[in-house]
């Protein structure tokens, strides 16, 4: 063990760790400081007979580190080195370090937040970035800081951001940096995109690879489903005689996972399929080829629809080197990215951290029971705050929280039965309800899910819990253990109970079918959700879904459970809302008004009001006008008229203030000039009938009535004597047409507005055609007049034509009609 490479910056490690309590070491991977350096710790004097923590990202990485260690010491596992995973605690009276998962530290810390028996805690593997992590660092930074000085931190990784590190840390800590033992490894790029895996092609280049190298092969996939998928194209290739098969993911059991890490049998080779398990941590022994598809799949959640899923993206630099290192463990060897080169230099140094992706709803409920607010606690990364608010919210839903964001006895208990807040609160309420046994069940089978063969899958919750002894050992093993701390009688196990149960765990997720038939809900929070294939849950009119895939256009409903209406009301009777919901219906073509029950956005129960609210029924009108715009009203031409007057005046009348009257400023006032009229009208008949020209006349006060009948009439008489109406469907540019004889005698364009606005005079002939266009009455004599007369005279003969329009008589009639008058 002394050849490893860790060994020759043991002496500084120690060194700083003596006089510092924070160090970061900076160790490739195959460098020993997993398994070797937690050794070397024991006998510090500084560490007087505590023991040393070393925290793991994942379960499997776990217990092999505590196994290599215990072998090396040629003691079993539980005597100096032990571990603590999720159901599996294998610590002993003379344990001196534990290999924890992240997760664990936090509990240890609610605990006994001085952690007297702890010397030392490793952060392993720290570049993952998971959210426990995060937490647990900050927790600890925090502990290091009020209570236990002498607590030494160790963070540990092969891609350490020493910067960001530097600024929780402080930036005067030590950094270590050790040597790797990787053997030399040849990196090919075989230019495929970076996309969703196609099993079929990578079957092809896995067989192609197998030929042409030998030792076993890693190959890194996303997730389990591609991984499935890979192996049954591989069953349809010519694979060598000696290569075997193995998985390699979290939901495997510990023999499976075992028959992958371990070397393979004599004359064999293996080619294992893992996901992001593989990519640290870990020795798969006889592996010299990596083939990596580039992909991981991490889990994102979105504040705006408060919804989490997993989602594919492409790994960043530091996990492609981490995987690439994988092939030089134990020997030279090659590494296949399935990416271009050109690809490669576009990617991320470092992934992101998961405190930035996911649902925050369990690191709130611990910062709550913590009692430090996030603001005041050191981060690499801040937790975001609108997923921060969210997961409060839910928190306060799930009864956790108080108003204040304090934690409450609840909260407290969801705590110490561990497992997601939201599970959490479902055993709790099934205790409550007399419904333990089932409350656990269903609480450990959505809990590990993810070891379910895929023969063993079913979207239905009740179908999968009708089958609960065929499911694996382990769930039926955790569902004991909640049990065990609920206390008390196991209950009820009415499979028909699974909907409500689901519901206390998922509150914002109780779904309503939009319409029969449909294979579409809506959620309570307005958000939608839909099966992708038919389902017999399909006829569910309400559902409680439990788990969502992808977001676009509606969330994929992947794991479900049917809840009554009935139900509804029994277990959330407090959380429903009595709304009077007041619209304008266009089918009715009046206000209908209806009291309605709705959980959420969900509406439970309609019944008609008659008659609607005065008020609300005014609003509802007056929303259906702003909706459909004035012309909805049917007003005629001289309420049009009468806006337009108002706005001429309003652009060229500076010394009265007069009131937008156009069609966006009326709409914007309604409450103002139109609400006091619909008070006792609920239709659109009654809308349109009112007396539009008296209510909006009666905005302007009555010298404004005055001014606006004198400065805007709405008619002109002229020289003819008769009374011309004026066209004001342009407010800039009014308009008088009007016949060319009934002008004779007039100099000058008539104008408006005591001479500020002239007139755009229409010239008609005496069959009301257009002759002429003009603002220049005295050019149009002068000039224009006398070639009108002679195009016109021989085409209106029986109408007179002076030679001196300005002398003579404006008439509307004939030359006949005048000399019979005249008579």
């Amino acid at each position: 063990m002394a050849s490893l490479p860790v060994a020759a910056i043991l002496p500084e490690l120690l060194r700083a760790l003596e006089k510092s309590n924070r160090a970061i070491l900076h160790a490739p991977p195959g460098a020993g400081k997993t398994t070797w350096i937690p050794l070397q710790l024991l006998n510090e004097s500084w560490l007087q007979g505590r023991r040393i923590l070393m925290l793991e990202p994942r379960r499997l990485a776990t217990r092999n580190a505590a196994r290599f260690m215990a072998r090396s010491l040629g003691e079993p596992v539980g005597s100096t080195v032990g571990y603590r995973v999720r159901l599996d605690n294998q610590v002993g009276a003379t344990t001196r370090i534990e290999v924890v998962t992240e997760g664990i530290l936090t509990r240890m810390l609610q605990d006994d937040p001085a952690l007297e028996q702890v010397g030392c805690i490793l952060f392993d593997e720290f570049h993952e970035r998971s959210l426990p992590a995060d937490l647990g660092l900050a927790l600890t930074l925090e502990v290091q800081a009020l209570l236990r000085e002498d607590l030494r931190v160790l963070v540990m990784s092969a891609t350490p951001d020493v910067a960001r590190l530097h600024q929780v840390l402080g930036d005067k800590t030590p950094v270590i940096r050790s040597q790797g033992r990787a053997f030399p490894v040849e990196t090919h790029y075989l230019n495929y995109p970076l996309r969703d895996v196609d099993p079929y092609t990578l079957a092809r280049e896995l067989v192609q690879i197998a030929q042409q190298e030998s030792g076993s092969l890693l190959c890194f996939l996303p997730g389990r489903a591609e991984i499935e998928r890979t192996q049954r194209a591989l069953q349809q290739q010519t694979l060598p005689a000696n290569l075997v098969i193995r998985p390699l993911y979290g939901g495997l059991s510990v023999s499976r996972q075992e028959q992958a890490i371990t070397a393979p049998e004599a004359g064999q080779r293996k080619l294992v399929l893992a996901t992001s398990i593989a990519e640290s941590s870990l020795t798969i022994d006889g592996v010299r080829v990596v083939i990596d598809t580039g992909l991981s799949r991490v889990p994102r959640f979105n504040p705006r629809t408060g919804m989490s899923g997993l989602t594919t993206v492409a790994v960043s630099k530091a996990s492609a080197d981490q995987r690439q290192g994988r092939a030089g463990r134990q020997q030279a060897g090659s590494c296949y990215r399935l990416w271009s080169r050109e690809r490669h230099q576009g990617l991320r140094e470092h992934s992101d951290a998961e405190i930035n992706q996911a649902d925050l709803c369990g690191l709130v409920l611990d910062l709550a029971c913590w009692g430090t607010p996030a603001a005041e606690l050191n981060w690499i990364d801040q937790p975001p705050a609108a997923a921060y608010a969210q997961a409060q919210a839910l928190l306060q839903q799930l009864q956790a929280l108080d108003e204040s964001g304090k934690i409450t006895v609840t909260g407290t208990r969801m705590l110490q039965l561990g497992g997601s807040p939201r599970l959490a609160h479902l055993m709790i309420k099934a205790k409550a309800l007399n419904m333990s046994r089932l409350g656990c069940d269903l609480a450990a089978l959505i809990s590990e899910m993810h070891t379910l063969a895929p023969h063993q899958r079913d979207i239905d919750l009740i179908n999968l819990l009708d089958n609960w002894s065929s499911l694996p050992s382990g769930l039926r093993a955790l569902s004991r253990r909640w049990q065990q701390q609920l206390r008390g009688s196991p209950g009820s196990r009415n499979l028909n109970d699974c909907g409500p149960l689901l519901a206390f765990a998922f509150p914002d997720r109780i779904a309503q079918r939009r319409r029969d038939g449909s294979w579409n809900y809506r959620l309570r929070n307005g958000r939608g959700a839909a099966f992708r294939q038919h389902h017999a849950l399909c006829k569910a009119p309400w559902l409680v879904v439990a788990e969502l895939g992808d977001q676009t256009p509606d969330a994929r409903i992947d794991l479900a459970a049917p809840i009554g209406i009935e139900q509804i009301h029994l277990y959330f009777g407090d959380q429903l809302d009595q709304q009077t919901h007041v619209q304008f219906d266009e089918t009715l073509d009046k206000v209908r008004a209806t009291r309605q029950t709705r959980l959420g956005k969900l509406l439970l129960d309609e019944s008609d009001l008659n008659p609607p609210p005065a008020e609300l029924s005014a609003n509802a009108l007056l929303a259906q006008i702003r909706r459909k715009g004035l012309d909805w009203l049917q007003w005629p031409a001289p309420v049009k008229q009468l806006c337009n007057r108002i706005t001429l005046l309003q652009y060229h009348d500076d010394s009265q203030t007069w009131p937008s009257s156009d069609s966006a400023a009326l709409l914007d006032s309604l409450e103002q000039w139109l609400l006091p009229y619909c008070q006792d009208i609920r239709s659109a008949r009654q809308v349109r009938s009112l007396d539009y020209p008296s209510i909006l006349l009666n905005r302007l006060p009555w010298a404004l009535q005055q001014r606006l009948a004198t400065w805007a009439p709405t008619h002109l008489v002229v020289p003819s004597g008769s009374r011309i109406a004026i066209d004001y469907s342009n407010p800039e540019q009014p308009v008088l047409a009007v016949r060319l004889q009934e002008l004779f005698g007039l100099a000058a364009t008539p104008t408006l507005a005591e001479g500020r606005i002239p007139l755009l005079l229409h010239l008609l002939s005496p069959a009301r055609r257009p002759i002429q266009v003009t603002q220049d009455l005295a050019g149009f004599w002068q000039t224009t007049y006398h070639d009108v007369c002679k195009d016109l005279k021989g085409r209106y003969p029986k109408h007179s034509w002076p030679a001196d329009p300005l002398t003579a008589q404006a008439t509307s009639r004939t030359k006949k009609a005048l000399r019979a008058e005249s008579k």
